[in-house]
């Protein structure tokens, strides 16, 4: 069997953790659109909308709020 890409959601910084918020916003698309070529078609129109790229980054914000969770926001 495989390795699982996402073994865990503890990471031991917040910055770890933001960084694992953008993974898993980026595996979210990539198991949308599995087709790599359509993505890159894709890619110039939405680079450069500004609704899109707010929709991106709030996807990455309802992760990061997962993995903080998990990470008892960093306490201790």
């Amino acid at each position: 069997m495989a390795e699982s890409w996402l073994p865990t959601l503890i990471t031991k910084t917040p910055e770890e953790g933001f960084q694992l918020a953008v993974k898993l916003s980026r595996m979210g698309v990539k198991t949308t659109q599995p087709d790599v070529e359509v993505l890159h078609k894709l890619r110039p129109e939405y680079a450069n909308d500004a609704d899109s790229l707010t929709a991106a980054s709030h996807v990455i914000a309802v992760n990061f709020q997962t993995v903080s969770a998990a990470n008892n926001y960093w306490r201790g």
